[in-house]
Formats: structure tokens, C-alpha cells, sequence
């Protein structure tokens, strides 16, 4: 397979996790009361609302990246640290569901005897959109700002540390950047060891894949 085939087959998965996990965090937002990511047209599966440049290209090279964080205004919950928990953990869980949907399809698929040449793609697509949904889902859950997982994380710390917190979130982009850049360039894999092992679960449990990574 060359890489012009690889990337379009490859394009489909990325759109699909990046717009269900930004749509996910909107609409938990909403219905819990919070309409500033509704107002800014982001409670939309429309993949132009939510695409990060910087974050979709890093999703293309190194299969690690992120969208436009939703706007939140935490002031319009009833409770504003258990509306950002749940805010912040419903990205992760739509990419993980929608793992578990792809899982079943790419199983089905798996036992159809299709002859048309261009079956393989479909299935590798399939495969693809696992494995991106579940890495997509995982990486979020690491606790370093501006992923997910800092959410859900600060959402437990006392107000007595909001100042330290909002100090760390400002060089956490640059953490995470690090990481990714100086994983990558030196093959190490820091972010993998932390999402590997969950990641290769869940693939095995929901579409029966082995990753050999």
C-alpha cells in the first residue's frame, strides 16, 4: 500500500474521532446547562468547526494529536467542578464507544466473503478506526493541560490550589509537544508505554485486533 492510499484511508478515521470526541464534549456542555460552545457553532458533527491545524497533522504523522479545545464556561453549571468532569470525560468516551461500533463492523466484515478488489481497504479502514478512536480516546486521558484528563483531574483539587493549576496549564502544551517530538525523534515511546497497554485491550476485546507495537 503507498502512502497516498495509506493517508486516504487513513483520513476518514481521524475526522470521524477528532469531530464525534469535540461534538461529545459540546453536547454534555449544553445539556448540562452550559450554551457557549452551542453560541460559537461547535454543537455540530460538521469536522470544519473543530479541526486544529497543528493537532491534525500531528494526528497524520505520528497518530497523536487533538482539535479546538470547546469552549466551556463553567459558571453556567449547577456544579461547576462535577459539570467539567463530565464535560471532559464525554470526548474520551465517545471515542471509546465509537471504537466499540467500528470493533463490531470490522468483526461482521471480517466474516463477509466479498470480492471486490478494494474490500481490503475497507477493512483496513475499519481496523484504522479502532485503533485511532481508542489511541484518541487515551491519549486524552493523560493529565497534562489542555487534554482531558487535566480536567478530570483538577476537577478533585481543592480551590487552595486553583492559582498552582492555572500556572501548570500554561506550560503544559509545551510538556505535551515535548514529549510528543522528542518520543518521536529518538523513538522512545513515552506517551505509548502510558496508552499502549489499554489501547491493545480494548482493540483485542472490541474488533478481536492484535497491535504489535
Amino acid at each position: 500500500m503507498n502512502d497516498i492510499v495509506y493517508y486516504a484511508l487513513l483520513a476518514p478515521p481521524i475526522l470521524i474521532a477528532l469531530t464525534f470526541h469535540e461534538y461529545a464534549h459540546a453536547l454534555v456542555a449544553y445539556r448540562l446547562g452550559d450554551d457557549t460552545a452551542a453560541k460559537q457553532g461547535r454543537l455540530t458533527l460538521n469536522p470544519l468547526a473543530h479541526l486544529d491545524l497543528l493537532g491534525t497533522i500531528m494526528l497524520f504523522i505520528v497518530q497523536l494529536g487533538w482539535a479546538k479545545p470547546v469552549p466551556v464556561n463553567p459558571g453556567n453549571f449547577r456544579d461547576p467542578r462535577t459539570g467539567m468532569f463530565w464535560v471532559a470525560l464525554a470526548g474520551p468516551l465517545s471515542n471509546i464507544l465509537l471504537a466499540f461500533v467500528f470493533g463490531i463492523l470490522f468483526r461482521l466484515s471480517m466474516q463477509m466473503e466479498v470480492a471486490h478488489p478494494y474490500w481490503g481497504h475497507v477493512l483496513f479502514m475499519l481496523r484504522l478506526a479502532v485503533i485511532i478512536n481508542l489511541i484518541l480516546a487515551f491519549f486524552n486521558l493523560i493529565p497534562i493541560p489542555p487534554l482531558d484528563g487535566s480536567k478530570i483531574a483538577f476537577s478533585f483539587v481543592p480551590d487552595r490550589y486553583a492559582g498552582s493549576i492555572v500556572q501548570f496549564s500554561r506550560f503544559g502544551p509545551f510538556i505535551l509537544l515535548g514529549l510528543i517530538i522528542v518520543g518521536h525523534r529518538f523513538d522512545i515511546p513515552i506517551i505509548w508505554s502510558l496508552i499502549g497497554p489499554p489501547v491493545k485491550l480494548l482493540a483485542a476485546l472490541f474488533g478481536n485486533i492484535n497491535i504489535n507495537i
